[in-house]
């Protein structure tokens, strides 16, 4: 026991100070204890949030697969090729659909590309400030508007001005060229594969232009101001400077929108014609997966041989839109390299 009267140089007793410590170190352990809790306990809600998705896009998968086998069973791989569509026979293919899926996909990324980049460009590194918040905003509130909106816009305003204005000129100014005759032939109904493609067009430039123009954001300045002060242009500060630091998110971008593209069907129903035939021109009628599923899944009874082929329909789509996924990963990986 410390003697009457003695204190520590910091005025405390002997006796005190040890109490103190002990109970800063008792503290100091129940802190550990509930932050380890609480890191046990967020690991958890993590680890299940990520097994759940797993889970769900396995249920997603097989229950397609299940309501697509007897379709596939009566078919075959000749489901995926053959063109023919008849309920009254009982006569169902996929190549159709498949067709102009993927022909409306690409055609909808070869417009929207170019534009979305211009967009990005602009934003980044050409418009003044006072401008850039506005036309951001404007991008923004395009990716909000719904598909339904841009198939009605499509076939009210669009389809008509094809009809007029597009088509005829189109195909009089390509009669008798080789190849583009045929890509650019057809009655001008206005309606068909590349309306389809234009309206996706441009209901996929706002994901990918608000893509790249965030991504050319992330550019340090001083890499920009570098290129510049040693003579550079602004093409050339994009396309050597900006472009390769970001190109792996453009990538990304690029087929955030194709995704978009291949499952959109309310927009397309509207503008596509709707035919089941495969059109060796752009102006041809056709349709898509989603845009069949949407016309025929109303009319399919439980059971029948016809709602079995609309999941097959659903199936294939997912296939495609897998294969998509696993070509910008491939991308993403050269890319990186």
């Amino acid at each position: 026991m410390a003697a009457a009267g003695f204190y520590r140089p910091d005025g405390t007793e002997p006796n005190a100070v040890s109490q103190s410590a002990t109970t800063g170190t008792a503290s100091a352990q129940l802190g550990r204890s509930r932050g380890s809790l609480g890191d046990k306990l967020f690991a958890g809600a993590a680890t299940t949030s990520g097994v759940l998705v797993l889970v769900l896009l396995g249920a997603i998968i097989v229950s397609l697969f299940i309501g697509a086998w007897p379709a596939f069973r009566a078919f075959g791989l000749a489901f995926v090729t053959t063109a023919d569509w008849d309920p009254v026979q009982n006569v169902f293919g996929a190549a159709v659909s498949v067709y102009g899926t993927i022909i409306t996909s690409v055609t909808a990324l070869l417009l929207a590309v170019p534009l979305a980049f211009g967009i990005a460009f602009y934003l980044t590194e050409i418009a003044p400030p006072l401008v850039r918040r506005p036309i951001g905003t404007a991008i923004e509130l395009l990716a909000a508007v719904p598909s339904i909106i841009y198939g009605m816009w499509g076939f009210f305003v669009i389809v008509p001005f094809m009809a007029d204005y597009v088509q005829p000129h189109v195909i009089d100014a390509f009669d008798g060229v080789p190849v583009l005759q045929d890509v650019f032939a057809g009655p001008p109904f206005g309606t068909g594969l590349f309306t389809a493609a234009l309206i996706l067009a441009v209901m996929v430039i706002p994901f990918i232009a608000a893509t790249m123009r965030d991504v050319f954001m992330t550019v340090p300045a001083v890499y920009k101001e570098s290129a510049y002060g040693v003579g550079c242009t602004t093409w050339e500060v994009m396309r050597s400077v900006v472009f390769p630091y970001t190109r792996a998110s453009v990538v990304g971008g690029v087929m955030l929108g194709l995704g978009r593209a291949l499952g959109e069907t309310m927009a397309v129903t509207f503008v596509i014609g709707n035919s089941n035939r495969i059109s060796g021109n752009l102006f041809g009628s056709g349709n898509t997966i989603a845009s069949l599923v949407a016309l025929e899944f109303g009319e399919s009874e439980a059971g029948s041989l016809k709602l079995s082929s609309l999941l097959a329909l659903g199936f294939i789509l997912f296939v495609i839109s897998f294969i998509v996924l696993a070509i910008s990963r491939l991308l993403l990986r050269q890319v990186k390299a």
